[in-house]
């Protein structure tokens, strides 16, 4: 939260303007929150998040791969392109997001929370209820 600012007016009366807000690290770049329950007075501008959307795109690629029987297993995924098959597990995991969801993401309107392995874990197998499971 940052705190409040004091200004000066011309005839030396002090102004003090408080705004509840947040700044987030988010992607390298730094992401003003509102406080929770705060009126927005300017609306959000969608941020597309290309980290996410390529790590989506991985799993689909490699989700195709083991369909048609290029890979076998995560283990195999992983050794042709040479990263830790935990990864490739973790992110396979997005294939089962809904429709919805990967629309939100690929629409930038995703909630400013990251995915991470623990949220891919609590998130229901029915999409239907992935919506109210996503956080935001």
């Amino acid at each position: 939260m940052l705190s409040p600012k004091s200004l000066r007016g011309q005839d030396g009366s002090s102004i003090t303007i408080q705004i509840p807000l947040t700044v987030r690290k988010r992607g390298g770049r730094k992401l003003i929150v509102a406080a929770v329950g705060q009126e927005q007075w300017a609306s959000v501008r969608p941020r597309v998040d290309n980290t996410l959307i390529k790590a989506i795109a991985r799993a689909y690629r490699w989700q195709q791969m083991l369909e048609q029987g290029a890979c076998a297993s995560a283990e195999d995924i992983a050794k042709t392109e040479k990263i830790s098959a935990s990864y490739v597990r973790r992110l396979l995991q997005l294939t089962l997001l809904s429709p919805a969801l990967v629309e939100m993401v690929l629409d930038g309107r995703q909630p400013a929370t990251m995915i991470t392995a623990n949220l891919l874990q609590h998130l229901p197998a029915e999409w239907n209820s992935q919506h109210y499971s996503w956080p935001g």
